[in-house]
Formats: structure tokens, C-alpha cells, sequence
């Protein structure tokens, strides 16, 4: 596979550059359903293109090397990030003392 390749199957997805694996899997299932030569499609290699640049995607991921260090995570997770920023913030550990209360 190619750079060339991966950015041609993803512009036939239209995905963005930071997809999720759920996402490039839904955008398949709803390029299938559209583009199906049973659904009435007049253009049968356009689903081989789409199949084969599925596969394209997903052999990437595949292969893709995760990296699992402390600021990969803070990207991939704003909300753990956000946590860790303000929970020594005693504006913030206040609101949740309160909040602990009125419940």
C-alpha cells in the first residue's frame, strides 16, 4: 500500500484525517447500502472501489502502531485530561464537594 492509496480511500469515504475504526466501519456499511448493485446502482466497480479501499483503511489500521504513553491518552480522552487539569483547582474540588452534598 501507498500514502497515495490510503489518501484515495479515504477521500472515496470522506472521512476526516482522525477517524475512529466505529466510524470508517459505519461510513463502509452506509457506502454498501447506497451504492449496492441490488439497491438499484447503475455503476458496479464503483462498489468494488469502495470494498477495496475498505480494505485499504482497515489493513492500515491494522498495522497502525498505537501509542499508549500519557499524552496520546490526554488527546484521545479531553475528558480525563480536563479532570486532570482542574482536580487540584479549588474552585473545582469546591463544586464537587457541594455537588456531593445536594444530592
Amino acid at each position: 500500500m501507498t500514502y497515495k492509496e490510503l489518501e484515495k480511500a479515504v477521500q472515496l469515504f470522506n472521512i476526516s484525517r482522525r477517524a475512529s475504526l466505529t466510524e470508517i466501519k459505519s461510513k463502509h456499511k452506509s457506502l454498501v447500502k447506497k451504492y449496492h448493485p441490488d439497491k438499484g446502482c447503475n455503476d458496479p466497480e464503483k462498489i468494488q472501489q469502495i470494498n477495496a479501499a475498505y480494505q485499504i483503511i482497515i489493513t492500515y489500521c491494522s498495522n497502525y502502531r498505537f501509542t499508549f504513553d500519557h499524552n496520546e491518552f490526554m488527546e484521545q480522552c479531553p475528558e480525563e485530561r480536563l479532570r486532570d487539569q482542574f482536580s487540584n483547582d479549588t474552585f473545582w474540588a469546591k463544586e464537587n464537594k457541594n455537588s456531593d452534598h445536594e444530592v
